[in-house]
């Protein structure tokens, strides 16, 4: 690792010597033998490819699962009997634990904003990428939870983040209205990121913070219509303030950072083996400021979002889905002036067999009126195609192999600050993902 001042060096490794170095890790590290079934497999004793094309893909029994309130018709023939109608407990603390770990040659480096001093790293050992906990299970009839919590991701060492924690109830009052209440991903509402077959991120939602919040969220189907209505925070998860105004030491916390809460929404409906979607989002969030606008300030600026989303299925074996989304800023950085930029993605998953899955993510991102701001937000800029391929030792273990081409042109630094596209996306990565 070096370290480097003044300009932003451009490292361009030979992808083919990367992936060929890539290959050789992941061969040599093929374990040989694995027995691991996650949560949901054990409680009703089935395969996970019951659920899921190829984990962490689901299938259509996989949809029905969850909007089943993830639970099966059978969920008490596992619960303890107490002689209790009013107590139904697992037989066993329902858990399982996903872990990853990668191999990676890049070009990206770490640029400091104001100094352009750079930490590059051709190729770089990314184990533990993620290690997570994982619970779920009916607790009524009605009522389930799930959550997740992270002991470590990216390197991040020494502390728990609990990302998903929710309670669902799938029929107010007899209302058919169903009702979840915690902390989710908006984006869930589309497509769930956790259940991506590729590292590649879908980009569009993280560069418009349609993540991670907390809020409710109301569904309800209307014939052939899935309508969904939600409220969320929207200052995110990792916030919170302690209450001191009645006076000292008191226990509670604000979670939000403003009397305001954002309400999202989705209509969705299957037509002619489409599934297609409607998305509007409409909140604030605090203006950007600070040195490259890396900072939240004190104002609060109206923050809308809408798109449309569509995916379907071509055989028995490739599923491909597409994301538009359109996102307007008012006066989030300058005062009377608006934002707006757009982007989404495309991606196709072939499941070829029992063993090999591939996978193609295209991303792209037009800053727009971001553009030219001298702001880390000049940076939403994106245009790259991914393309993965994963094999399966089992059903719940797989080694992949994955390679990402940046379409974009890097740039200069223009202004005050090193912000923007300022080096290559282009990497390779190999690894393991499992989950027991």
């Amino acid at each position: 690792m070096n370290v480097k001042t003044c300009r932003l060096s451009k490292h361009h490794p030979d992808i083919i010597s990367a992936l060929f170095f890539l290959l050789v890790i992941s061969v040599s590290m093929i374990p040989a033998n694995s027995e691991a079934i996650p949560a949901f497999a054990r409680k009703y004793n089935i395969s996970c490819n019951t659920c899921h094309a190829a984990f962490p893909r689901l299938n259509e029994f996989g949809r029905q699962f969850v909007s089943d309130n993830y639970r099966l018709p059978n969920w008490k023939d596992s619960t303890v009997d107490t002689g209790d109608d009013m107590l139904a407990l697992p037989e066993s603390v329902p858990l399982a634990l996903r872990a990853q770990a990668f191999v990676q040659a890049r070009d990206a480096e770490t640029v400091d904003i104001e100094t352009g001093d750079t930490i590059s790293a051709d190729t770089d050992f990314q184990s533990p990428y993620l290690i997570k906990l994982l619970s779920s299970a009916p607790l009524s009839d009605h009522i389930s939870y799930y959550f997740y919590a992270i002991f470590a991701e990216k390197g991040g060492n020494g502390s728990v983040i609990v990302e998903d924690a929710w309670f669902s109830h799938d029929d107010i009052f007899g209302s058919g209205i169903g009702i979840m209440l915690g902390q989710f991903q908006i984006s869930d509402l589309m497509f769930p990121r956790e259940t991506r077959l590729t590292f590649q991120d879908f980009m569009v939602y993280r560069m418009a913070g349609l993540t991670y919040d907390r809020g409710a969220i109301l569904n309800y189907t209307a014939g052939p219509l899935d309508l969904s209505l939600g409220l969320a925070n929207g200052s995110g998860i990792e916030e919170n303030s302690t209450i001191n105004s009645p006076g000292y030491k008191r226990p509670d916390h604000l979670f939000d950072n403003n009397n305001g809460k954002s309400v999202f929404g989705r209509i969705g409906s299957d037509i002619a083996g489409v599934n297609l979607g409607l998305f509007a989002y409409s909140g604030t969030q605090k203006n950007a400021t600070g040195v490259a606008g890396t900072e939240s300030g004190s104002r609060d600026t109206d923050k809308r979002a809408y798109g449309i989303d569509l995916s379907g299925k071509l055989g028995y074996k490739t599923y491909w889905f597409a994301q538009l989304l359109q996102n307007d800023w008012d006066e989030f950085i300058n005062a009377n002036t608006s934002y707006s930029w757009s982007g989404g993605f495309i991606g196709v998953d072939y499941i070829h067999s029992d063993h090999w899955a591939y996978s193609m993510l295209y991303n792209y991102a037009d800053a727009n009126d971001l553009k030219n701001t001298d702001t880390v937000y000049e940076g939403v800029d994106i245009n790259s195609l991914t393309l993965a391929a994963a094999y399966y030792f089992m059903r719940n273990v797989k080694a992949v192999i994955e390679i990402n081409v940046d379409l974009l042109h890097t740039v200069d630094k223009t202004g005050a600050y090193w912000t923007g596209h300022l080096s290559s996306e282009n990497y390779a990565l190999a690894g393991f993902d499992a989950a027991f």
